[in-house]
């Protein structure tokens, strides 16, 4: 049994890449019991991250996959496409990214397989949906950050439109989908029917940038500008220190006085501009100038001495190998050392959630492509010969 809060929820996942396996892996995290169904050309992201010490099974790879099984079937042969559907008539969520149509084509429609399991919770990620122009087009991260508006923020911020460098869209809709399927469970548990999913890229990451920046066009009509000013000032970004960089967030009147006192401007805490939380919100500008100049006086390890004595919210800029060894992720053991049977000593981050009630108790390892084919045949109950049939003819595959 794993533990967690999902244990006994058996997931069958139908995903590639990033925004699909980041779905499946938080309900694997939390206890699930996540199949993947891989074609014998595997997940993409097997072999297109950079960074691997065997064929196959990149570090994203890996980071995205832990916690989960791999049965390896090839779907365009009856016997593999059979597999798969007896699969799902077992399971309580299947997941899927791949396109409406396609699933369509392949009988994998809501409609043919909540016929043979009315309890399943059938959630379709896409790119973008049902009923727009849009509908049924591919879409990889970069293409949602465009669409969305994302990478508009940045223009706004920077001068030139950029993408976040990082599958932002990927994650958060992967996250998303997690939820909206833990939402449907629940339902589930009250009706005892299943239903259908549609997790549409484009629409969430559209409501995540309107929510933050249609501001004043939440009116109409509109009472002035998209966007909220402090976000998009070119300061809002970690600032300089005597030696490096520091971050801070001085938001509440106790904070922003706090603040005023450490950098030695305790008359700012009665300039007009600068008094009450709206006044700062208005100039923002001159109150980022204010920080940017302020900071420069001290090292950061003096400022956050300084501001954890006053309460003032800051933080010290991490780069990516400094997050390796930062000593809060450190004394929450959020990185642990793992002995992957294939891929020898890899690093791996723990679900950052935790749950009185217990969480996941068996950490397994990111599976080979059809690591797990024969003993997942074995549990739907073909018998050794039917295994070693499908395994000859191609319709099924096994690790080497």
């Amino acid at each position: 049994m794993n533990g967690g809060p999902l244990e006994g929820i058996k997931v069958i996942d139908q995903t590639t890449v990033v925004v699909g396996p980041i779905c499946s892996r938080t309900l694997a995290d939390y206890g699930a019991d996540v199949i993947k169904v891989e074609a014998p050309s595997g997940d993409l992201l097997r072999t297109m991250a950079k960074g691997s010490r065997n064929p196959g099974m990149s570090g994203k790879f890996l980071n995205f996959n832990r916690n989960k099984r791999s049965i390896c079937l090839d779907i365009k042969k009856k016997a593999g496409l059979d597999v798969l559907k007896k699969l799902i008539s077992t399971a309580d969520v299947f997941v899927s990214n791949v396109r409406p149509q396609g699933l369509a084509r392949a009988g994998l429609a809501y409609e043919d397989l909540g016929k043979d399991n009315p309890k399943l919770i059938y959630c379709s990620i896409v790119g973008f949906g049902k009923g727009g122009r849009y509908y049924n087009q591919p879409a990889y991260d970069p293409i949602i950050q465009s669409v969305s508006g994302v990478a508009a923020t940045l223009h706004r911020a920077t001068g030139e439109p950029r993408f976040v460098p990082m599958v932002m869209t990927d994650h958060t809709t992967g996250l998303i989908a997690a939820q909206v399927i833990g939402f449907a469970l629940y339902r589930r548990e009250k009706n005892g029917v299943g239903e259908a999913i549609e997790v549409p890229m484009f629409e969430n990451m559209a409501s995540f940038v309107a929510s933050e920046h249609m501001g004043a066009c939440t009116f109409d009509p509109p009472v002035g500008p998209t966007g909220d000013g402090r976000l998009l000032s070119p300061y809002y970004r970690p600032l300089a220190t005597k030696n490096g960089f520091i971050t801070v967030g001085p938001n509440t009147n106790d904070q922003a006085f706090a603040f005023f006192d450490a950098i030695g401007r305790p008359e700012l805490k009665k300039d007009p501009r600068f008094d009450t939380a709206a006044n700062r919100t208005s100039n923002a500008a001159d109150y980022f100038i204010v920080r940017k100049e302020g900071l420069l006086k001290k090292t950061t390890e003096d400022w956050l001495k300084i501001f954890e004595e006053k309460d003032v919210p800051a933080q010290r800029y991490n780069t990516i190998e400094d997050i390796l060894v930062d000593p809060h992720l450190n004394e929450v053991n959020f990185f642990g050392m793992e002995e992957h049977p294939s891929e020898g000593r890899i690093r791996r981050t723990r679900p950052a959630n935790t749950f009185s009630g217990g969480g996941r108790v068996s950490q397994t390892h990111a599976p080979r492509l059809g690591e797990n084919t024969v003993s997942i045949l074995d549990e739907l109950g073909y018998s050794e010969a039917e295994i070693k049939d499908m395994i000859e003819t191609g319709s099924a595959d096994q690790a080497d």
